[in-house]
């Protein structure tokens, strides 16, 4: 699926991590968003169906975003999908936070993760 010599080629923006550091990083954070959602779910509450929904959501755009921006070697998409993810990630944490607190807290590092990826999109946009 990616492409690296094609990403390779891209101008990297400053800050870029190196390459070793993204498969360690999102086993943590994917081990986190697992626990998040088993703390929701546990929770004995009525109004929990918007917090599922935004949770599927956000996972779908995460899973979405590597072949839009690796697959399609599409740097604007990628853009877009990962700033849908930013906003529902953002929404899951807000649900989540209401129901149970250490789920919602649990998202938080993930939420800033792909913040900082939607800023390296971004920059990869405007420097390629």
């Amino acid at each position: 699926m990616i492409n690296s010599v094609w990403y390779h080629n891209l101008i990297k923006p400053m800050f870029s991590p190196p390459d070793w550091l993204f498969t360690p990083v999102w086993a943590v954070l994917y081990l986190t968003i697992l626990a998040s959602l088993v703390l929701y779910s546990l929770k004995k509450e009525d109004n929990k169906l918007q917090g599922y929904i935004y949770f599927a959501i956000q996972i779908v755009l995460n899973i979405l975003w590597t072949p839009v921006f690796f697959g399609l070697k599409n740097i604007l998409l990628g853009l877009i999908v990962i700033l849908a993810l930013d906003i529902f990630v953002f929404l899951t944490i807000r649900k989540f936070y209401s129901i149970s607190k250490p789920a919602g807290i649990m998202l938080i590092p993930y939420f800033l993760w792909i913040l900082f990826a939607t800023y390296l999109n971004f920059a990869y946009l405007i420097l390629n």
